[in-house]
């Protein structure tokens, strides 16, 4: 018995905008949008390359305040194809920015039209080099919490060395999931980008609830809780949206 990994939920200012973005970034398809509720539009992205989940937008008022604690990792060819890709990512509404990297760094920090960080890997990453263009969902956590995700979605360890660990869904399909380790960035508002998980049809939700607070989940002051979902935090205190098996959006 696991959960499974729906989404990786992004807020966004304009949902349709940033999943025609992200799709042409990856070679992902945009599915129709689905209206979540009577207040917010959810736009779905499935991949085309095998990645176990889907990326979806959300609509919500806010704007982005802080840099994300969960950013993608884009893989690329050659040196020409990274160059290239930086300027078609810039053509497309992407921007610089700076983050603290050193000048030196070989990989590019670009910022997507709404302002949430990735960065355009250089071909000579051995880390990523059996990964599709989608190389790496990389999360700012603890070593617990790769040990906590692995036990919670069944995908194995695949990295864990200098309190950084990353896992990958079995038979090393789509991105690595990594947690860069200590020290961590400082915790400012909201979530803007989180993880969403469902447990299996023909599994008892309140076991698999229990299991995953076993895990070391905790429930959510003040969450939603409708019957169609449940927000909990993992062990680090990042937000995690529970589904019931009859939705996998919102």
């Amino acid at each position: 018995m696991t959960w499974r990994l729906v989404a990786l939920h992004i807020d966004a200012n304009d949902p349709l905008g940033l999943a025609r973005f992200w799709a042409t970034a990856l070679g992902w398809t945009i599915a129709e949008p689905t209206v979540t509720n009577e207040a917010a539009t959810t736009v779905r992205l499935v991949p085309t390359d095998g990645t176990p989940f889907e990326i979806q937008f959300g609509s919500v008022a806010e704007h982005k305040t802080s840099q994300n604690r969960i950013h993608f990792d884009l893989t690329t060819a050659s040196l020409d194809d990274q160059e290239q890709s930086v300027r078609s990512l810039l053509a497309l509404g992407a921007r610089h920015v700076d983050i603290g990297q050193s000048p030196g760094e070989a990989h590019v920090v670009l910022a997507d039209p709404e302002g949430n960080e990735f960065c355009v890997i250089e071909p000579t990453n051995s880390f990523l080099a059996k990964c599709e263009r989608l190389g790496a969902v990389n999360c700012d956590g603890t070593q617990a919490l790769g040990y906590f995700w692995s036990g919670v979605l069944g995908w194995p360890l695949v990295w864990d060395q200098d309190e950084e660990t990353a896992i990958r869904a079995p038979g090393g399909i789509g991105p690595l999931i990594t947690w860069s380790g200590p020290p961590l960035m400082p915790r400012i508002g909201k979530d803007r980008v989180r993880f969403h998980i469902a447990s299996g049809p023909e599994d008892d939700p309140l076991s698999e609830l229990d299991r995953l607070i076993a895990l070391g989940a905790t429930l959510v002051d003040g969450g939603g809780r409708d019957g169609e979902r449940m927000d909990m935090a993992d062990p680090d205190g990042n937000v995690i949206r529970v589904l019931s098996r009859r939705s996998n959006d919102a």
